[in-house]
């Protein structure tokens, strides 16, 4: 160590109640059980907590409570592409503000729903998460029913896609309302014109059969009326796509597509036919559609993150216990906004 150099020491619990002029327990009870704390002297300490940079000890937790304080989730294998960047974001905004709350986050492979599950289990027999935060839902999905089934506290990235979500929802769930972004981005194509398309995937995705909506309720209000294009997740069938449709003589005044992937696809065909100016708008907001100048539905990610720890944990220091689904408490819906460029 240089001469002149100070040894900072950590702040303490102890640290912690004398600047809020709190006991010590006080301090704990805001940590770990903040409900029953009065909310002038819960923001007094944290407050405090704040100032003094004071992060609790998670392994003395884990050792009192005789929990993992973590929560698992699954990482995707990368498939490269343009809109996985997305999750990225949400797993880098979970983990810090999972860390916050003084929990950790366990990241775990697995390439097939059965592996998830095989995977799940082998962490939660083995006491390393007491909770699961599961990402790209689908119609049928096995491992919502499995956890369920066990008891076991979790929420999802995306909804059960069932008859209702809403008002009877089968499990907790965040999400981006893709029918909102979409119905924005429709909108502001209809300012300039009437005959707006839709570029999106295949029918049957949940996800994208819901920002198909979107456009479509948008053209309905308008009174307007637009073709509806139709194109795997790739870049380059994209541009196919829509080149041959505008090589057919067909006109527009815009596209909104279902993810950048798909409208980077359509702005290259639309610029090799002579119209670079026609909007086209993609969702996810990539740092490729940026890079290229493209309006996009950005999803806010961090909100996600945020809305599945409220749901998970909700004001306590911990995951709470599994609680059943409740029509306007099992679900947060985030509202994604438009970036136009």
């Amino acid at each position: 160590m240089a001469e002149g150099e100070r040894v900072t020491k950590a702040p303490t619990v102890e640290d912690v109640a004398l600047a809020a002029g709190v006991s010590r327990q006080t301090v704990s009870n805001v940590l770990n059980s903040p409900g029953i704390v009065r909310e002038e002297t819960r923001e007094r300490v944290l407050q405090a907590i704040s100032d003094l940079g004071y992060r609790p000890h998670v392994a003395a937790r884990r050792l009192r409570t005789r929990r993992s304080s973590t929560i698992g989730i699954h990482l995707d294998p990368y498939a490269g592409g343009i809109s996985g960047v997305v999750l990225d974001r949400f797993v880098h905004a979970l983990t810090e503000r999972a860390g916050e709350r003084g929990m950790r986050i366990q990241l775990y492979a697995a390439r097939t729903p059965g592996d998830e599950i095989d995977r799940m289990r082998e962490l939660i027999d083995g006491g390393e998460i007491d909770a699961v935060v599961i990402t790209g839902t689908f119609h049928g999905d096995p491992r919502t029913g499995w956890l369920a089934d066990r008891g076991i506290p979790f929420v999802a990235f995306g909804r059960p896609w069932g008859e209702d979500d809403v008002a009877a929802p089968a499990h907790l769930w965040v999400d981006v309302d893709g029918a909102a972004g979409t119905r924005a981005a429709t909108e502001h194509v209809l300012a300039r014109g009437t005959r707006v398309a839709f570029l999106g995937w295949p029918a049957g995705s949940g996800t994208g059969d819901e920002r198909e909506r979107g456009w479509r309720e948008a053209m309905a209000s308008a009174h307007a009326e637009g073709p509806r294009l139709v194109c795997e997740e790739d870049v380059g069938r994209a541009r196919t796509v829509v080149a041959d449709f505008l090589e057919g003589g067909n006109e527009v005044d815009g596209i909104v597509c279902a993810s950048d992937a798909l409208a980077i696809g359509a702005h290259l065909a639309a610029a090799s036919a002579g119209r670079a100016d026609l909007p086209v708008i993609g969702f996810d907001n990539t740092p490729a559609a940026e890079a290229l100048g493209l309006s996009s539905v950005e999803q806010l990610p961090e909100r996600v993150a945020a809305g599945v720890l409220e749901l998970l944990m909700g004001e306590s220091g911990s995951v709470v216990a599994p609680r059943l689904p409740a029509a306007g408490r099992a679900h947060v819906l985030v509202e994604p906004r438009l970036v136009v460029r």
